[in-house]
């Protein structure tokens, strides 16, 4: 909750740590409103919690299984990140790519690499194998992206993750070797690079 980033933050100060790595985004969700791209947090925000309870557990307003999760809104960011400036905190942000996608997919599906695209943002925890394709469209998203992430948070850094990107969705996909061939990139890795 934004309560326990906010007091997370005063520890942190009491303890001269100045530096909040705030991982925002994963497979499971995607946890920060980007106003361009409101289904990144209409979508992507939301999963059904893991197990058969959870599945069976119908909302009747909806039909359908009840959903978990949130996200922060760019005020609610704002005030987090004047409240770090004020304890001389930092706050990172993380926007993982081009892996732990899956949320961002389930969201778009535009940007998936593989087809189809999965079509529910997964509960459980682990590396899966959704990455963002390489086309224009998707780079174009990621900057407005990153040009929305940069403006609420003032530092200098934004971590983009890059890990435990597994590659087989690029290797399987005729368009993501066209692409390479476009780019002139010999493999995935120099792809993701």
């Amino acid at each position: 909750s934004p309560e326990f980033i906010v007091r997370l933050i005063d520890w942190m100060a009491l303890h001269k740590l100045n530096v909040l790595h705030w991982h925002l985004t994963d497979d499971q969700a995607w946890r920060l409103e980007i106003k361009k791209y409101p289904r990144l947090t209409s979508v992507g925000a939301w999963r059904v919690p893991a197990g058969a309870g959870p599945a069976a557990d119908i909302d009747p307003a909806t039909g359908k299984p009840r959903l978990y999760g949130g996200f922060y809104s760019q005020d609610t960011v704002r005030l987090i990140v004047a409240h770090a400036a004020d304890r001389n905190v930092t706050i990172v942000p993380e926007i993982d790519l081009p892996g732990h996608a899956t949320a961002a997919i389930v969201a778009y599906p535009r940007l998936a690499s593989a087809e189809p695209a999965p079509t529910s943002v997964p509960s459980d925890w682990g590396v899966h194998s959704n990455l963002y394709n390489a086309d224009t469209g998707t780079f174009e998203f990621l900057q407005d992206v990153l040009g929305e992430v940069v403006d609420l948070f003032p530092g200098t850094y934004v971590h983009v993750g890059g890990d435990e990107a597994v590659k087989d969705q690029w290797k399987a996909s005729a368009r993501m070797q066209a692409r390479m061939r476009e780019l002139g990139v010999g493999n995935e890795q120099a792809l993701q690079s």
